[in-house]
């Protein structure tokens, strides 16, 4: 209760920033490791995060008023012209 759907700064180019951002620190430690290896670790992580956006904008549907809406706005998940 008292919740309503934030639609400035990063929500306004993707509902998940803050998924986004984890993601690209993710994608970061391979680079700053050198190693390719850490990819292998980062591939599930991936997978977990769509995984949650996904479960949390069925939520977030059915159970927050405005978010809907939103959704026709601002039409990327993640990475905005992707998905």
């Amino acid at each position: 209760d008292g919740q309503r759907v934030v639609t400035t700064g990063p929500y306004a180019l993707v509902r998940h920033p803050m998924y986004a951002g984890i993601i690209l620190m993710y994608l970061s430690i391979p680079v700053a490791l050198g190693s390719c290896w850490a990819l292998a670790f980062f591939v599930p992580v991936i997978a977990l995060i769509i995984v949650r956006a996904l479960d949390e904008e069925r939520v977030l549907t059915r159970d927050l008023a405005g978010y809907e809406e939103y959704t026709r706005k601002v039409r990327y998940r993640l990475l905005p012209q992707v998905w």
